[in-house]
C-alpha cells in the first residue's frame, strides 16, 4: 500500500461528505459543492471529494444514489449544475484530451470483425504514451484472446477487452464503473489481481461496485453516496466501526423492547420476529446490562459486516428522491480527442 492510502485510511470517517485532503499530495480528482439534477431529481447534491494521486478508491451506494452520475461528471459527461470538478487540476474535458484518464463503463457493443489485438491497438493509436499491447493484454488477462473476434467473445471476455481498452492509454486515472458485474467468480478474482498490479504502478483507480466484499479487498478507501450525498469516506473498518462495530442479538421469549434503545453502547435496534438485533459500539457492556434484565436466551455477539455498515449508512429509497430512472450519458457526448469515444464505447 501506498504512503499516500495509508494516510487516507487513517484519516477520521466523514459521515457528512467531509472534503479529504493529505498535505504534500498531488490530487487526481477534485469535487467541490457539485451538483447535478435531472427535473426535480438532484442526483449530485453538493458533494464535495477529494482523490489523492496514487490511491485506490471504492464509490458505493444503493441504485441511483447518484454513482454513475457522480462518474459522468468527473469523465466530462454532464457538466455540474453549480460546483466544480477537476482532474489534476484542470477540466475533465482537458484530462481526457490529454490521454490522462481510462473508463471502463457498464455499457457497450462489441465492434464486428475486429481481433481483441487489432481493437486494443487502434486504441493505443489515440493516446500519445500507450503501453505495449501485449502489455495491457498481459494485464488484462486476455493474451490467449489476441487473436480472437471480439464479437464471438463471452460477456465475461468482452468485459476483460473493455478492461484492456482503459489502460492500453496508460492514464494516470483509470475509472471502473461495475467492473465485474458480467464475471463470474473465478473470473473476478483474476480481474482484481489485473487491477491491483495496474495500480500498483502508481496509478489513481476509482470504481464503483455492488460488491461490497471487492471494495473491502481492493480499495484503499470507501466513499459511500447515497441520495447524492457522501455519508460516509474511510476504510472498511473504519466504516464498520462508524455503523457500530458489533452486533449483538438474543430471544425475546414474548418480553417487550422497551429501554433496549437505552442499554449501555447501542447505537441501533432491529426486530425480527421474537428476535432483537442491536447495533453496539461496546459489545461487552450491552452484554452485561442485557444479563443483569435476565435477556440471554439465544444470546450471539458477531463482528458487523460492512454490508451491516452500508445498510445502517444508507436510507431506503422513495419514488421523490430515488434518480432511479436518470438518464444514461453517452459515450458520443465526450469531446473528440484521444481517450474519448475510442476508449469509452470501442466494445
Amino acid at each position: 500500500m501506498t504512503e499516500t492510502a495509508q494516510t487516507a485510511q487513517t484519516a477520521q470517517t466523514a459521515p457528512t461528505g467531509q472534503t479529504r485532503q493529505t498535505a504534500g499530495t498531488r490530487q487526481a480528482v477534485s469535487f467541490t459543492g457539485a451538483v447535478k439534477t435531472f427535473g426535480a431529481v438532484r442526483a449530485v447534491d453538493g458533494v464535495d471529494l477529494e482523490l489523492a494521486a496514487g490511491e485506490t478508491v471504492a464509490l458505493l451506494g444503493r441504485n441511483g444514489a447518484g454513482k454513475s452520475t457522480a462518474i459522468s461528471l468527473l469523465l466530462g459527461l454532464h457538466e455540474p449544475d453549480e460546483g466544480v470538478v477537476r482532474l489534476f487540476g484542470v477540466t475533465p474535458e482537458e484530462s481526457v484530451r490529454a490521454g490522462r484518464v481510462g473508463a471502463m463503463l457498464q455499457d457497450g457493443r462489441p465492434v464486428p470483425r475486429v481481433t481483441v489485438g487489432e481493437l486494443v491497438g487502434f486504441v493505443a493509436r489515440t493516446y500519445p504514451r500507450p503501453i505495449p499491447v501485449a502489455e495491457a493484454l498481459e494485464l488484462a488477462g486476455i493474451a490467449e484472446l489476441a487473436d480472437r473476434r471480439v464479437d464471438r467473445l463471452s460477456g465475461g471476455q468482452q468485459q476483460r477487452v473493455r478492461f484492456a481498452v482503459a489502460l492500453i492509454g496508460n492514464p494516470a486515472l483509470i475509472v471502473l464503473d461495475e467492473p465485474t458485474a458480467a464475471l463470474d467468480v473465478e473470473a473476478r478474482h483474476a480481474f482484481w489481481d489485473s487491477m491491483r498490479a495496474y495500480a500498483r504502478r502508481g496509478h489513481t483507480v476509482l470504481f464503483s461496485t455492488h460488491y461490497l466484499e471487492e471494495a473491502d479487498a481492493n480499495a484503499d478507501r470507501i466513499v459511500v453516496i447515497d441520495r447524492g450525498r457522501i455519508v460516509a469516506d474511510g476504510s472498511g473498518e473504519q466504516l464498520r466501526r462508524a455503523a457500530g462495530g458489533n452486533l449483538v442479538s438474543f430471544d425475546l421469549a414474548g418480553a417487550g423492547t422497551e429501554g433496549l434503545t437505552l442499554l449501555p453502547g447501542v447505537v441501533s435496534v432491529e426486530v425480527r420476529g421474537d428476535r432483537a438485533r442491536l447495533r453496539t459500539e461496546d459489545s461487552d457492556a450491552t452484554v452485561i446490562a442485557l444479563a443483569e434484565r435476565g435477556a440471554i436466551r439465544g444470546l450471539e455477539v458477531v463482528a458487523a459486516s460492512l454490508d451491516d455498515a452500508f445498510l445502517a449508512l444508507t436510507s431506503p429509497a422513495d419514488a421523490a428522491s430515488a434518480p432511479s430512472s436518470l438518464p444514461s450519458a453517452p459515450p458520443s457526448s465526450l469531446p473528440s480527442s484521444p481517450a474519448s469515444s475510442a476508449n469509452l464505447e470501442a466494445v
